[in-house]
């Protein structure tokens, strides 16, 4: 963390302090018992100070080092619970398809053996009929049509049948594999809570050092350092939200200018097909305008708004789909049930099921995502946005679901409307 002017003017005084104790034990000093301080006097004087405010520097930056460790692990628990919540709805799916294949196969062993029972009883019948006919019938479809459509229908059945047992197998490799990133998101949280323990010592010790460095009461130092610390967080916010805006501007300076590029195609195609028509008597062809998504309605944005600031308050768990406990993404899923549309506990899969949109569309009722990089795969967390550049959200571990700045953590990647 860099120095910042009010602890450089801390430093300052301090400096002036020490010098003029100097200067007062000098002149004290100053008799034939107690001659003059020396230059070596003085600059150890000096040095006394420099080294204090080094020292000072050095348990600030320690103090960053800690909160940059303590959002790290949260960071790690989060991306670690939304990959069980991935694996958890992959297992669903998975389920769900091997039932239906199950199903599936169910249904074409019965018609098959309706379609032999069929066959067999209208056998029975044309022999009882005109047994002449039915014998040489007998004859002409030996190895014929009629044994090839037994194999095609058993072949059917039994390909349904591997379908079924393929989805069993699909279905138990999903489970397998939540159960592998159910613990992986345990250990991360564990991980996180132990780290985040460990972090605040580390921090009230650091802030206890940092009280008597400064000849300050330890409430003082720690009130002190909140303060930096929120003013370093504006600052970060401040950052994050010019980026987002420059990244929006560029963004709608690109459709400016292929929304203009596309109106010069479509008038150079219009003149083109008059005088096509002209020539041949027809009218010109003009292109279809564009469709845009349906809009969400204003009571469907206006339940899951209240429904998430609600729950304002309620602790952070992972995995957790309430009524008294959310993740980041149980809360927005549980938000827009209310507001009328299914999401899925999953927050890849929330982007995936909603409309992209760009930061300049944003309104309220959006979701707001972050991921690791520009693809959507690595989202692992997301949020309502609420309007004014705030979200609703339940952030990570050891905290509660909260109303703040969209840019209180880090700028955000990506923006999808249900």
């Amino acid at each position: 963390m860099p120095t910042s002017k009010r602890t450089l003017g801390t430093a300052a005084v301090l400096s002036l302090g020490l010098a003029s104790t100097c200067l007062i034990a000098s002149s004290a000093l100053a008799s034939p018992h107690h001659p003059v301080p020396s230059k070596q006097d003085v600059a150890q004087a000096q040095q006394a100070v420099t080294g204090k405010r080094a020292e000072v520097a050095q348990v600030q930056a320690e103090l960053a080092s800690a909160n940059v460790r303590l959002q790290q692990a949260s960071d790690r628990a989060e991306i670690a619970s939304e990959a069980y919540n991935g694996a958890q709805w992959a297992a669903d799916r998975a389920r769900a398809a091997a039932d239906q294949a199950r199903a599936a196969a169910a249904r074409a062993k019965a018609a098959q053996e309706t379609q032999r029972e069929a066959y067999a009883s209208g056998v029975v019948g044309n022999y009882q009929a005109a047994p002449e006919v039915t014998a040489l019938a007998g004859m002409a479809k030996a190895d014929g049509i009629d044994q090839v459509q037994q194999q095609t229908q058993a072949m059917d059945t039994a390909q349904k049948a591997l379908n079924a047992q393929y989805g069993r197998v699909q279905a138990s490799a999903a489970e397998a594999d939540a159960k592998t990133k159910r613990d992986a998101a345990a250990a991360a949280q564990a991980q996180a809570q132990g780290a985040a323990s460990a972090i605040a010592a580390q921090k009230q010790q650091l802030i206890t050092q940092l009280a008597r460095l400064k000849n300050v009461s330890v409430r003082i130092a720690a009130k002190r350092q909140a303060a930096l610390e929120e003013r370093a967080q504006e600052r970060a916010a401040a950052a994050a939200a010019a980026k987002v805006a420059a990244q929006a501007a560029a963004q709608e300076k690109a459709r400016e200018a292929a929304a203009a590029a596309a109106q010069r195609h479509e008038k150079a195609a219009s003149e083109q097909g008059a005088q096509t028509g002209q020539l041949q008597g027809g009218g010109g062809s003009f292109a279809p305008a564009p469709i845009s998504a349906p809009p969400v309605s204003a009571g469907g944005v206006a339940a899951a708004l209240a429904f998430a600031r609600s729950q304002i308050g309620e602790p952070y768990v992972w995995g957790a789909t309430g009524p008294n406990s959310w993740d980041c993404s149980g809360l927005t899923m549980a938000a827009w049930a209310r507001g009328g549309i299914s999401l899925p506990h999953y927050s890849v899969a929330q982007y995936e099921q909603s409309t992209p949109i760009s930061f300049g569309d944003l309104r309220p009722g959006d979701l707001v995502f972050w991921g690791t990089t520009n693809d959507p795969s690595s989202i692992h967390h997301v949020a309502l946005y609420s309007g004014n550049g705030m979200i609703v959200q339940a952030p990570h571990t050891g905290a509660n679901v909260e109303e703040v700045s969209m840019y209180a953590w880090t700028a955000p990647s990506f923006f999808a409307r249900p």
